[in-house]
Order: C-alpha cells, then sequence, then structure tokens
C-alpha cells in the first residue's frame, strides 16, 4: 500500500542542516568510525559518536580520544558527551569544538549504574536544575549546536520528558532526543511513544524519537504517532545498516526492498572487517568484529556454528575464509 505521508525530510538543528531525517543512536562498542561510515552509505542522514567523558578529556586520556576520530564523509556528525557538572562539560566542550564535528550532544539518558551511581547520563532526570546549569554552560562555551538525549523519565514513578524538555530548550538546546523508555526499564519492554509526542507538543526546537524502530513501517509509524521530526534508530541498526535505505525507500515510495539477500550480508561482513582492521590494527579490529558477525547473521540457517568460529579468527583471512564458507 502506498503512503507518502510522511516523506523523508530535511532536519535543521542550529546552524546545521541534515540531508534526511534518520539518524544512528549513539551506542557504546557499536557506533565507532567503521560502523558509522557503513550507516552513512546506506542512507543515515546524522550519525553519532559512541559517548566520551568529559573528565577523560580533561586528562587527556588517550583512548577516549580515539574515539574521535572522524572522516570527512561523515557530515554531519554529533559527537556525545557525558558528565555531571557544569563547569568540566563546558571546559571539555571547549577543549573538543576543534574537533571535526557538527552538533555537540549531551548524554542524559546512559542507564548503566558506573554512569547514573556517578550522577551522569539518565540520572540527570531526577535533576532538572542541574541538567539546565549543564546544558547552558555548554551552551554558552561553544559556537556549535548543542542537543540533549535522554529517556521518558528515570522510573514509572518520575516520569517528567516533556518537563525536562522544555527545561533544556529555555537553558539553549537546539534539539532533543527522547527515549520513550524509563531508566528503570533500560532496553526491556515496549517504548512508550506518547511521552515523544509529549515532548514534540511542550517544544519548539526539533524533536527527534527513539525506540523500537527496527523496521521502515515501524519508523513511519513513530512519524506519524508522534508527530517528531526525526527518527533514531539503535539496536535495529545492529548488523542491519541497509535498515536505513529501506527507510527512505519505504517512506519516498511506500515500497521498499526486503533484503539483503545472504550475499550481501557476506559481502558487507568482509567490508566492514576491512574497515575495522584498517581503523584499529589487526589484534583489535578481528576481536571487535565477533560481535558484529553475531549480529550481521542473527536467524539465519548455521549462524550458531559460525559464531562460535568466528571467535577464534585471528586475522583478516580466517574471517574472510570463514565468511566465504558460511552458507
Amino acid at each position: 500500500m502506498e503512503n507518502k505521508e510522511p516523506q523523508i525530510k530535511k532536519l535543521r538543528i542550529g546552524n546545521v542542516e541534515v540531508d534526511n531525517n534518520l539518524i544512528l543512536a549513539p551506542m557504546a562498542g557499536v557506533t565507532d568510525l567503521p560502523f558509522r561510515l557503513l550507516c552513512r552509505e546506506q542512507g543515515c542522514g546524522l550519525l553519532y559518536t559512541e559517548m566520551v567523558s568529559a573528565k577523560a578529556i580533561l586528562y587527556q586520556n588517550k583512548n577516549t580520544f580515539a574515539l574521535l576520530k572522524m572522516e570527512p564523509s561523515e557530515h554531519p556528525i554529533a559527537l556525545q558527551l557525558f558528565g555531571s557538572e557544569p563547569e568540566v562539560m563546558a571546559e571539555a566542550a571547549v577543549m573538543l569544538e576543534r574537533e571535526p564535528f557538527d552538533i555537540l550532544d549531551i548524554n542524559m539518558g546512559c542507564p548503566v549504574p558506573k554512569i547514573v551511581n556517578n550522577g551522569e547520563g539518565s540520572a540527570l532526570m531526577k535533576n532538572p536544575k542541574l541538567a539546565q546549569e549543564i546544558v547552558s554552560a555548554v551552551a554558552k562555551a561553544v559556537k556549535k549546536p548543542v542537543t540533549v538525549k535522554f529517556r521518558k523519565g528515570f522510573t514509572e514513578d518520575c516520569i517528567n520528558a516533556a518537563e525536562f524538555a522544555k527545561v533544556l530548550e529555555f537553558a539553549g538546546a537546539a534539539a532533543v532526543a527522547v527515549h520513550g523508555r524509563t531508566r528503570q526499564q533500560y532496553y526491556s519492554g515496549r517504548a512508550d511513544w506518547d511521552s515523544i509526542r509529549q515532548v514534540k507538543e511542550a517544544v519548539s526546537i526539533p524533536v527527534i524519537g527513539n525506540g523500537d524502530v527496527t523496521s521502515p513501517e515501524s519508523a513511519q509509524r513513530m512519524l506519524l504517532e508522534t508527530g517528531c521530526d526525526g527518527v533514531m534508530i539503535g539496536r535495529g541498526a545492529r548488523g542491519n545498516p541497509w535498515l536505513f535505505r529501506q527507510i527512505r525507500e519505504y517512506l519516498d515510495t511506500g515500497a521498499y526492498d526486503h533484503g539483503p539477500s545472504l550475499q550481501e550480508i557476506k559481502e558487507m561482513i568482509v567490508r566492514h572487517g576491512r574497515l575495522n582492521l584498517s581503523y584499529k590494527g589487526e589484534y583489535t579490529g578481528i576481536r571487535e568484529m565477533r560481535k558484529h558477525v553475531a549480529w550481521y547473521t542473527a536467524g539465519l540457517p548455521n549462524s550458531a556454528v559460525l559464531r562460535n568460529e568466528v571467535n577464534h579468527v585471528e586475522n583478516f583471512r580466517e574471517l574472510s575464509d570463514l565468511i566465504e564458507r558460511f552458507s
């Protein structure tokens, strides 16, 4: 059935224009440079880096700066920063501004205990005043647009996404991304898209919806049901960069290619592996490919055997040969 609404639209965040409103969510250990390049090639409009620590930036942590490597073809790209002290966040933002990103995003949604226990990530949803101070300090310190990603609330007893978004808009946020789950839920249960709609109705800045977009149909439903300006895709893109292309086709034409074929999957794995090794070296690159191979082949016949075998692969040739034999 053809449905021309809503079509792929351009998105403007501060002074940054994004060609389309499909966005790759920041995911630790996933949205590194090689994976971002593959998603961009498939039609993703805005990329996000893995989150980096403001304190690690101030302390010139070498491993953290490795996460900041970007390629010219990645623009526009958002760099995600986390922390809980306004002065530290602002100082780190100033240090980072020379890096070649377009948008600075502040993480106020991460549910991981070690982040939350430091008062960072989604813990900031319990302290809107501090969240406002952080956004205000960072927005005043840098010229690049500042955005915030957060959740619908911290617990089911504290659903405050709409009010929280208003506070952030007042503080200078140029856009917000809302994951329709509480911190309490982590990634379980269903995302509450109604909370995204409420945020969209509460603020005048662009609102990006996040949660349970795993298909072209669900992307369209989110846009229609929430009125959000953009769709952010996280776990649905793991092992499936083609999803961005499929969503674009569906929103533009009402139909899409139900791919990819096994051969396309195998070629993408080998290409991803080559990219990973070129940026990270053989030892790290090959080990990080193990989880990606599991995601690319999930649900395919004989994938359990492949997942076991890929854990013993030590170099690119072994990876390439293993994938070639997979059928």
